[in-house]
């Protein structure tokens, strides 16, 4: 069955209606019975004792409007994510096709970082992990980038700020994409402030992307493909000169984060997550036993908060960050 009724079905329910709303079986041609069938399945006509009665079709419409915003909402967080999910893949293929000794100097660079000092390949701890970064950023002598989706710990925050400080104020920029839940937290915002005070730059996107640090535009570290919890250090020219221009795609798109800086009311945070879920304004409302006035006024601060021009775009920036 389409989404929406075709002309045969449009043209008996109009006739339905024109009739007072109600349809007698005797009325009923042979020829119409598989027509009331698919009306009575959208829900369009409702059976009753005498025959049928005409349904409003703006329950069909938010219904439909509902299914098709969520079809539409994975889709697009699917189609942000296959990349990722191919890149092993695709990994696989280029290192197949890869002519030997066909690398320049600085090219091809692309090591495990070790827990224990060893080479490529090596499993690393999350105490590794951050011992590298820590040696980066007190190397790093223009700029740091930094994407960081999903929520973030404001003890690892308050731990890394006396470095990143450190950095700022010798005259390094730093820019970091965050996540708009990344946010809420009081302790965060305060990390975040601190850092802005010195000159960093905090901007929040409200898609779903991969994290990734860049120093001076030469080296990045980004997490393993087969294990998140594993890190990968590349200096491959080409591929860090690749994830620089992600970044910045993604900064172009980001806003301020004093946009975010407040709390959302708690009714807020709750039309959000209806929203998310692909919930009409209207279906909002009366869920929350509020009018839809009130919820347009929540929903004109949300987009203002997400950056999102219409409501399709906030559902599907809301659904993100649930994915993120």
């Amino acid at each position: 069955m389409t989404d929406e009724p075709g002309p045969a079905e449009r043209a008996l329910y109009l006739d339905v209606v024109r009739a007072g709303g109600r349809l007698r079986p005797e009325d009923l041609a042979p020829a119409d019975r598989a027509t009331v069938a698919a009306l009575v399945a959208r829900g369009l006509l409702t059976p009753t004792a005498t025959g049928y009665t005409a349904a409003n079709p703006r329950a069909l419409g938010d219904r439909l409007g509902t299914e098709l915003r969520l079809r539409a909402t994975r889709l697009l967080v699917h189609a942000e994510r296959l990349p990722g999910t191919l890149q092993p893949l695709s990994q696989a293929y280029e290192a197949l096709h890869r002519p030997p000794g066909s690398g320049e100097e600085g090219s091809g660079d692309a090591a495990r970082l070790d827990g224990g000092g060893g080479g490529a390949g090596s499993g690393v701890g999350a105490a590794a992990v951050r011992r590298c970064i820590s040696e980066l950023i007190a190397e790093c002598k223009e700029e740091f980038l930094a994407a960081r989706p999903g929520h973030h710990s404001a003890e690892a925050l308050q731990t890394s700020l006396a470095q990143d400080l450190a950095l700022l104020r010798r005259g390094c920029s730093m820019r970091t994409l965050h996540q708009p839940g990344a946010l809420d937290d009081p302790a965060t915002l305060r990390q975040v402030a601190l850092r802005s005070g010195e000159g960093a730059e905090a901007r929040v996107l409200a898609e779903p992307y991969e994290r990734v640090l860049v120093f001076d535009r030469s080296v990045a570290v980004i997490p393993a493909v087969e294990d998140r919890n594993r890190a990968t250090v590349v200096t491959d020219r080409t591929t860090v000169a690749y994830l620089v221009a992600q970044f910045e795609r993604d900064w172009a798109r980001a806003t301020p984060a004093d946009r975010n800086l407040g709390a959302p009311h708690p009714t807020t945070v709750r039309i959000g997550r209806l929203l998310a879920r692909g919930l009409t304004q209207r279906a909002v409302a009366t869920r929350l036993g509020l009018s839809e006035r009130t919820v347009a006024a929540h929903i004109a601060r949300l987009r203002e908060r997400y950056g999102a021009q219409t409501l399709f775009h906030l559902g599907w920036h809301l659904r993100g960050e649930r994915h993120g």
